[in-house]
C-alpha cells in the first residue's frame, strides 16, 4: 500500500486512549514545538523544546524544560540556550547526546543548515563535538546490544528522487564510539530500502534498542496533497518500523499517528495544518506508550497508543 492507502487504513482502525497538548511555562510570547522526547536525568524529568515566535521562521532556540505537573513543563532558569531547531536526545554510555538543526544565514536569508551535536554528563554544561553533513536533518543515534552505536541518516536530494522515487531515504551505519561520528560517516550510511513509495519522504526521529537485539524506530513519513482551492499541503504522519541492524532490513513499517489524533489547534502556516512531526515514545506502566509529536509547527501533543513494537522485544532502558 502507498502512504495514502496506509493512512486510510490507519484512520479506520486506530485506537487512541488519550489525546492532549503539552503546556510550556516561562516562555510567554513564544511557541514551543518539535520537542525531544521527555527523559529522566539524575532523578528529574526534562524535555528540550524548540522555542520560536509564531510569526517567525528559522529563528529558533532550543531550551530545557523540567516537568512540573501533568503535561506541564517549565523553563529551567539559566539553562544553556542552543541556536538550533528540532532537538533530539540520546543516551550513549553514561552521557547525554543532544542534537539539533543549525540554520546558517547569508545576506539575511537562509543559506543552508547542518546537524550539530553536543554531549556531556552535566545537563547544564554540554559540549559541542561534531557536525553532520550540509543540508541533512534527522540524524539519530542509538546504543546497540554489542556496545556499538547505530547511526541513522536522512539524505534528501533531487537526484535521489530521480533514482528512488522518494525525495529522501533513511540510511543506517554503525560506529564504535562517539569519537567516530563525522559528517562523512553519516553521509555514506547505506540506505534502508522499502520505507518510502514514490513522492514520499521521511526520517527517523527516535531509535530504541530492544531486548531482542532489534532496533525499534519511531519516525515520520510524509507526502503532499492539494486542497480544493489548489493550495499544496504537507502531510506529516507518525510512523514506526523494526530494523535488523545486522541484516540491514526493515519490517513492520506502519503509521501510528496522524494530525487528527491530536487535539485541534493552529498551525504556523496554512499548508502545515496536517503536520504531526514525530518526537518519539515513552513507555507507560500499563504497557502502552505515550507518543509525543510536534503539531502544526507551533505546539506539542501527546497521544497514548498501544506498544508499536509488539512481538519484536521490549525497550532496553538506558536513561539515568
Amino acid at each position: 500500500m502507498n502512504l495514502l492507502e496506509q493512512r486510510a487504513y490507519f484512520e479506520q482502525n486506530k485506537t487512541i486512549y488519550e489525546s492532549v497538548k503539552l503546556n510550556f511555562r516561562g516562555v510567554d510570547g513564544y511557541d514551543v514545538y518539535n520537542a525531544s522526547i521527555p527523559f529522566q536525568w539524575e532523578g528529574r524529568s526534562y524535555i528540550y523544546g524548540r522555542v520560536e515566535r509564531r510569526e517567525e521562521w528559522a529563528r529558533s532556540w532550543v531550551r530545557l524544560f523540567e516537568n512540573t505537573g501533568q503535561d506541564e513543563w517549565t523553563l529551567v532558569p539559566d539553562s544553556m540556550v542552543y541556536q538550533l531547531e528540532d532537538p533530539y536526545l540520546s543516551v550513549i554510555g553514561n552521557q547525554l547526546v543532544l542534537g539539533g538543526t543549525h540554520v546558517r544565514y547569508k545576506m539575511g536569508r537562509v543559506d543552508t543548515y547542518y546537524g550539530y551535536f553536543y554531549k556531556g554528563s552535566d545537563i547544564q554544561d554540554m559540549y559541542y563535538f561534531t557536525t553532520g553533513p550540509e543540508g541533512m536533518k534527522d540524524i539519530r543515534l542509538v546504543e546497540l546490544a554489542d556496545g556499538r552505536i547505530g547511526v541513522f541518516s536522512r539524505p534528501k536530494s533531487e537526484e535521489m528522487r530521480r533514482k528512488y522515487g522518494s525525495t529522501s531515504m533513511i540510511g543506517f551505519d554503525m560506529i564504535n564510539s562517539l569519537e567516530e561520528l563525522s559528517g562523512e560517516i553519516i553521509e555514506n550510511a547505506p540506505y534502508i530500502t522499502g520505507l518510502f513509495d514514490e513522492g514520499e519522504w521521511g526520517g527517523c526521529n527516535q531509535a530504541y534498542l530492544l531486548d531482542s537485539g532489534m532496533v525499534g524506530v519511531i519516525g515520520h513519513k510524509c507526502y503532499k496533497w492539494k486542497q480544493e482551492d489548489g493550495e499544496e499541503m504537507k502531510a506529516y504522519t507518525n510512523m514506526s518500523f523494526i530494523l535488523d541492524p545486522v541484516k540491514h532490513e526493515a519490517t513492520d513499517v506502519k503509521i501510528i499517528g496522524t494530525r487528527s489524533c491530536y487535539p485541534a489547534g493552529p498551525s504556523k502556516k496554512t499548508n502545515l495544518m496536517d503536520c504531526a512531526f514525530t518526537s518519539g515514545i515513552v513507555m507507560r506502566e500499563d504497557g502502552k506508550v505515550d507518543l509525543y509529536s510536534g503539531i502544526g509547527d507551533c505546539e506539542v501533543g501527546r497521544i497514548t497508543i498501544d506498544y508499536p513494537f509488539e512481538g519484536y522485544g521490549n525497550i532496553v532502558s538506558s536513561q539515568s
